[in-house]
Parts: C-alpha cells; structure tokens; sequence
C-alpha cells in the first residue's frame, strides 16, 4: 500500500518548544543510504497504522482538530481506560474513549484533489488495536513496505522552500539508482512556537530501488 500522504506542519504537536525540543515519540524507520553533504536519507519505515480525514472544505485546520480530537479522545476506546485530561477543541467536547499519545510526523497529502491529513499512531498500535473513530470523516489503515527518500532542512514549509528541496530530493534520486513512485509529500516536526531555524522540516518521496 502507497502513501499519498504527507507531513504537516507548523501546527501544534504535543511537547514541542520555542528550541526544538520535542518528546512526541518519532515514526521507526531504518537508514538505508545516508548523503549527509545534501541532508538527504533513504529510509525504510516500520508498519504504520494511520488515522486520516479529509483536507477539503475547511482545509489543513478542520483535518488537524478532527484528529486531534481523536486521539484526545474522541474514539471508540476500551471501556476501562479513562480519559484524564480530554482536549476541548472549538467549543466541542470529545467523547468518552481512550486518550492516545500523538507520534510525529504528522502526514498530509499535498497536491491531490483528495488531500488528507493523516496521524501515526504510537508504534505498540496495531491494525486491530487502534480504538476506532467515532468520528465517520476519519479512516484507519496500515501502511506496509514503505521505502522512501528524505531530504531534511530547517525554515518553515513555505511554498518555496517545498519547490526547492522537492526538486533537489527528485535529482537526487534520479541520480543515484532509485525510481519516484510517489509525489513529494512534506513532513514537519515541530510546532509553530519552534524557532524557524531551528525546525526539522523534510521531504519524502517513496521510491523503488532500480538497481536491485
């Protein structure tokens, strides 16, 4: 199964600060090939269970609070672990259910006409365990055989900076024995209170190893 999702963002992840710092758990990948003079990575990704919504409509903003909703609560979890602190998110409150800890990135489709924005659920979550959404506008899959390039840089994810990076991440891997077979997706790691400079943004795009 492909990913034609990406990574947010300059939005609000759990733990993040004005220096970087994060406690949000990290998505386990493995570092196949390294080019440290570009920054760049091939990764393969551990099985992922993702909860995703719909980007249309109200966009990036509406996804990010239906999710969020969701793992502060807003699921079918089991019926003996109570929620603690449930998130209230535009007035809404969630309902009763199990409160999940958010996993960075946060993954969003970008030029797709059926955008989502898509969280990782903590890596002890299975297909099966994953409490399901109350919420009918969110989905749940598991992401398999991921392979992908990365390319890492600090800043924010403007417009230009995704041009920039996605077409030096495309040569690269036109150059050194892999095949695209997905779009650039855009990965964020921190929280718009993070310094600019020092905010882990990337670039992926899933490849295929054409050498092999």
């Amino acid at each position: 199964m492909k990913i034609a999702i990406s990574i947010l963002v300059s939005m609000l992840l759990i733990g993040c600060s004005t220096f970087g710092h994060s406690e949000v758990e990290i998505a386990p990948y493995t570092v196949l090939k390294t080019d440290e003079q570009q920054a760049i990575e091939v990764r393969r990704y551990e099985p992922m269970v993702l909860v995703s919504t719909s980007m249309a409509g109200d966009g990036r903003n509406s996804a990010f609070r239906k999710l969020f909703r969701y793992i502060s609560g807003e699921n079918e979890g089991a019926a003996d672990i109570a929620m603690t602190a449930p998130v209230i998110m535009t007035g809404q409150p969630a309902t009763a259910g199990t409160k999940i800890a958010m996993t960075a990135p946060v993954f969003m489709s970008g030029n797709s006409q059926q955008a989502r924005m898509a969280f990782v659920m903590p890596k002890h979550f299975t297909l099966d365990s994953t409490p399901k959404p109350t919420n009918p506008d969110l989905k749940v899959e598991e992401v398999r055989d991921y392979t992908a390039a990365a390319i890492r840089f600090n800043g924010t994810l403007s417009r230009r900076n995704v041009q920039r990076y996605s077409e030096q991440l495309q040569a690269w891997i036109a150059s050194n024995g892999y095949s695209a077979v997905s779009e650039p997706v855009e990965a964020g790691y921190n929280g718009p209170l993070t310094l600019p400079m020092l905010r882990r943004n990337e670039i992926l795009i899933e490849v295929r190893n054409t050498i092999d």
